[in-house]
C-alpha cells in the first residue's frame, strides 16, 4: 500500500458467489498504490452480462464483485499530482466520474490502435476476482479503485445517476457500433431488441441522420419505448424462415442487439442490397447463425462485430448523453431500484421481470 494514501474506513462489497448461491457481504479496506484513483461509488445498473452471469448463461469467477455500469464521486487522487481525464480536464477530489469497462496494464500495448479493449492481460471491472486485498473492483461496493491506464471522464452532476452510470458499457458500445456501421446519415436503420442497447441505438441513429428507423423485439411491452426514442415502426418478431417474407421492409443497416441465432440469420436476410449487418448482442454461448453464403455475395452484403468499445466511444457516448439526456426519457428505463442491501431481490427482479433496466443505489 502507497504510504501517502489516508486511512479510509472500511467499505461494503456484495459478492457473487455462482449461480445459484446467494449473494455474500464483505467488509474490507482499500488498498490502492500511487497510480490509483478512488472512487465513491454512488450508483450502478445492471447491465444484461451481469444477469447472465447470475443465471448462469456465461461463466465469470466465482468470488466476483458484479457490476461494471458505474458512476461516482472521486474521494482519492495521487498527491501532488495534476490528474486528468480522458477530455484532458483536470479533475478534483468531489468530481463525479465514471470510467472504461477495462484498464489496459501499463507495460502492454493494444493489438491495433482502436481495439485497446482486446489488449492481453486486460483487467475489466466487474468481472474481476475479488481478493481481500482488491476487493473494491466491481459497481456493487461502496468504493471502487481505478487501475492504471482506466479511461474515466469527469460528468457533470446534473446528469441522473440513473442515466450517467449507463454511459460505460450500454451507450458506450452503442456509439461503437455506429462507428462501425460508418455513415448513417439517410439511411434505412432496423434495429434488433429493445432492451436499452437496443433504444440507445434508435436514439442515436436519429440524431445522427437516419431516413427511417425501425425497432423489432418479441417483447410488445418494450416495444413501446420505440416511439419515445425516435423509432418510426414498431415489429413484432416471430420466428419464421422468411418464405413469406418479413412484416418490416429491408434496411441498409442492420443493428443486432439480442444475440439470438433466429434474430441474427433475419437481420441478415433483412439487408438491402450492399447493406451491412453489425452483430453487438452475441457475447454468451448460442447455437450457430446459418448464414447464406450466396446471398452475401450477390446482394454484396457485409457483418460486422464489436465487442465493448474503444476510447473514443467511451468519450462520443458521454457526449451524446451530455446533448441529449433531457431530450430522450433514457432515466425512465430504469424501472426498478433497490439499494446495495438488496441485491440478491434486484438481481431476481431483473431476471424474472425482465426490466429495460435495474438500479442499485449505494449511499
Amino acid at each position: 500500500m502507497y504510504k501517502e494514501t489516508p486511512n479510509f474506513p472500511p467499505g461494503k462489497a456484495i459478492v457473487f458467489e455462482g449461480t445459484g448461491k446467494p449473494f455474500r457481504t464483505v467488509e474490507g479496506n482499500i488498498y490502492p498504490d500511487k497510480e490509483s484513483i478512488v472512487v465513491r461509488n454512488r450508483y450502478t445498473t445492471l447491465c444484461g452480462s451481469d444477469i447472465h452471469t447470475f443465471c448462469g448463461h456465461r461463466k465469470e469467477p466465482d468470488e466476483v464483485v458484479l457490476g461494471h455500469e458505474i458512476v461516482g464521486d472521486i474521494l482519492w487522487l495521487p498527491q501532488g499530482e495534476v490528474v486528468t481525464d480522458l477530455r484532458g480536464e483536470t479533475v478534483a477530489v468531489g468530481d463525479r466520474v465514471t470510467w472504461s469497462i477495462f484498464a489496459v496494464p501499463p507495460g502492454v500495448e493494444a493489438p491495433r490502435p482502436d481495439l485497446p479493449q482486446k489488449s492481453e492481460q486486460l483487467f475489466k471491472y466487474g468481472h474481476a476476482p475479488a481478493k481481500q486485498d482488491d476487493l473494491f473492483n466491481g459497481g456493487l461496493a461502496d468504493y471502487c479503485v481505478l487501475k492504471p491506464n482506466t479511461a474515466f471522464l469527469k460528468i457533470s452532476p446534473e446528469i441522473p445517476l440513473k442515466v450517467a452510470a449507463t454511459i460505460s458499457c450500454a451507450h458506450a458500445t452503442v456509439t461503437g457500433a455506429l462507428r462501425v456501421a460508418g455513415d448513417i446519415a439517410g439511411k434505412n436503420v432496423l434495429v434488433f431488441g429493445s432492451g436499452l442497447l437496443g433504444i440507445s441505438c434508435v436514439a442515436m441513429c436519429r440524431e445522427a441522420g437516419a431516413k427511417w428507423v425501425g425497432l423489432i423485439d418479441n417483447d410488445e411491452a418494450r416495444l413501446t419505448w420505440g416511439p419515445k426514442f425516435g423509432a418510426d415502426e414498431m415489429f413484432t418478431f416471430a420466428q419464421n424462415n422468411n418464405s413469406e417474407g418479413f412484416a418490416w421492409p429491408d434496411a441498409d443497416l442492420v443493428f443486432d442487439m439480442t444475440g439470438h441465432p433466429e434474430a441474427m440469420k433475419a437481420g441478415v436476410e433483412s439487408l438491402a442490397l450492399g447493406g451491412t449487418a453489425i452483430w453487438i448482442g452475441a457475447v454468451f454461448p448460442a447455437a450457430p447463425v446459418p448464414v447464406d453464403a450466396q446471398r452475401i455475395v450477390r446482394r454484396v452484403l457485409g457483418i460486422k462485430g464489436l465487442h465493448n468499445y474503444n476510447y473514443d466511444d467511451f468519450l462520443n457516448a458521454a457526449i451524446f448523453i451530455e446533448n441529449n439526456y433531457r431530450k430522450y426519457p433514457f432515466e425512465k428505463l430504469v424501472e426498478k431500484e433497490f439499494t446495495l442491501d438488496e441485491v440478491d431481490n434486484a438481481f431476481r427482479y431483473a431476471a424474472e421481470i425482465k426490466p429495460v433496466r435495474v438500479g442499485v443505489t449505494i449511499s
